[in-house]
Order: C-alpha cells, then structure tokens, then sequence
C-alpha cells in the first residue's frame, strides 16, 4: 500500500524541483528525502523521479501520484477545517427530543436561542408521543431528550440536568360539588370517577398512583385518554375528574375548573438527558444553558 506522507515528500520534491529544496522545505535532510522516495518507488513497483541536470523531475508515475498527492493534501486541509468547525460548534447536527407539554414553553424559545448562537447547526427536533424519550438518548439516537424522572435518580453513562418541576392541578367540571374548594386535598377526589390522562407505559402514571396511594385510594378510571386536551374534553362533558400536570393546562377547556392539590401534591419533575460524552459538544452545552435559562424564567398558567 502507498505510503501517504511520502506521497507528499514526492510532491514536495516535485514541486520544489529538487531534493535539496523539498529538504529545506519539510525541514529534513536530503538523505532522509532521498530515502523515502526510494521506499514510495519500492512501494510503487516503478521510478518516480529520473535526473536532470543538476535538478529532477517527475516519470509519468511519479506525476500521476504527485496530482493524487495534491488532492489528498486538499481534502485533509478540508477535513481539519471541517473538524474544526464541528469541535467549535460551528456545523453539525443536534437531534433533540421531548414530551408535547415541553414543546412548546420550554424547548421552542431554547431551540431559537440555540439557532441565535450557533445559526450553522441543524437542529433535528422529534417529539416523542406516547412514551418515554430517555431511550433515544440511550441508544445513540438523540443528543438530548426532554424527560421525566425523580430528582436525584442516575444512570450511568448519562446526565439529568433538573430543569423544572411540574405539579398536578386537579381538574374538575364546572359547577361541581368541590369546584367551590380553592385547594383540594387529593383524597376528595377517592370517590370520583376519573378520566385518565396519562400512557400506561410513562412514568407518569406511576407518579399519580404512588400519589393517590399515598392518599389512600385508587383512581378508579372509567374513560382513558393520553391526550391532554381531550381528557380535559372528557372533564367538560362531565365524565369524570382528572390530574393534569400544570404544563399542560396554559389553555384550559371553558368548561372546566382548575385547583391545586395537596396531601400530597404530584409533581413531575422535568429534566434534560445527555451523554455525558455529548457535553463536549459546544450545541449540547449551549441548548442545556438555554433550557436552563427559558425555565428559570418560565411560570406556570394561573389557577382558576
């Protein structure tokens, strides 16, 4: 196989139209120059270079891998301006993805911060609806990932960074029996029929029925639906009540009221999930900073 780096000592003696110049120009000896040409002639199986003068000059092979040299010289050039672009943070791709209730108030302003400080990174946003989007991250096939988990859990080889909390608010039809009730203790609610909001497969369901545990019942559910909005539907119709996190209540159905709980209160904890091998990366650390910011300065719909 030829050799890369004499190709382009060839190149250097070709251009330069002498081994002693090519020497001077790498900072070799002309020995040394002289005796890897040798070794890229071996290597080739045919002369590179024949005397003339006091000079040399190229044999058709030696041109033909001098031209070749030339363009591996300029693609390597290429390839360390385009790594070093991506190391900066200049260029690449970030793939991003989340739950709908964090699309919207958390990842859009941050996103577009991102776009503001990095505009040569494509930016691959995917929302994942139902389940959970930790995997992707775990798989390699997200950057980060918008999730929900306790505070405090870890996993190795990844980073939760807590950006907010996030707690339930009952929701309730309008002129119910307890919509007089500012707060609501979350045993009120025992023997309500309920509309589910949530995925079997999310954590937070169990984050609910550890809650109502807690409490000392269980929701008994006689209409399921993932969706928000259409669980708050299903409350309008007075189908039954339901717990949805406040994230998802900035428009709420007119046909419903919306109070805090207590004893307990189910809060959902939000958080950002790296690699920790992507922190490295100047668009991870910058989206991070951005989440952390826009949520610090995110506030919660009003209770009615």
């Amino acid at each position: 196989m030829l050799d890369v780096r004499r190709m382009q000592v060839l190149r250097a003696v070709v251009t330069s139209g002498s081994v002693t110049a090519a020497a001077t120009h790498l900072g070799y000896t002309p020995s040394a120059v002289s005796q890897q040409i040798a070794v890229l002639e071996r290597q080739a199986g045919i002369p590179l270079l024949e005397r003339v003068g006091r000079g040399v000059q190229p044999t058709p092979a030696g041109l033909l891998l001098t031209e070749y040299a030339g363009r591996i010289g300029r693609e390597v050039a290429e390839a360390e301006t385009a790594l070093a672009d991506l190391r900066a943070g200049r260029t690449g791709t970030l793939t991003v993805r989340y739950f709908p209730t964090a699309g919207a108030d958390l990842v859009a302003p941050a996103v577009a911060r991102l776009r503001r400080e990095h505009p040569g990174v494509r930016i691959d946003l995917g929302l994942v609806d139902p389940g959970d989007p930790l995997p992707e991250v775990e798989k390699g096939r997200a950057d980060l990932a918008i999730v929900v988990r306790p505070r405090g859990q870890a996993r190795e080889g990844l980073r939760l960074v807590h950006l907010r909390d996030d707690p339930y608010r009952a929701v309730l039809p309008k002129g119910h029996r307890l919509a007089a009730k500012r707060v609501l203790d979350l045993n009120d609610l025992a023997g309500e029929p309920w509309v589910g909001s949530e995925s079997p497969d999310g954590s937070c369901l169990e984050l609910i029925l550890q809650a109502c545990a807690a409490a000392g019942f269980s929701p008994d559910v006689v209409v399921q639906s993932e969706d928000y909005a259409t669980a708050q539907g299903f409350v309008a119709a007075g189908l039954g009540v339901s717990l949805l996190p406040r994230a998802a209540l900035a428009h709420h159905h007119p046909g419903v009221v919306v109070r805090k709980v207590r004893g307990p209160e189910p809060v959902r904890a939000v958080h950002a999930a790296v690699r920790e091998a992507s922190l490295r990366q100047p668009p991870v650390r910058g989206l991070l900073d951005a989440l952390r910011d826009v949520a610090r300065g995110a506030a919660g719909p009003a209770v009615s």
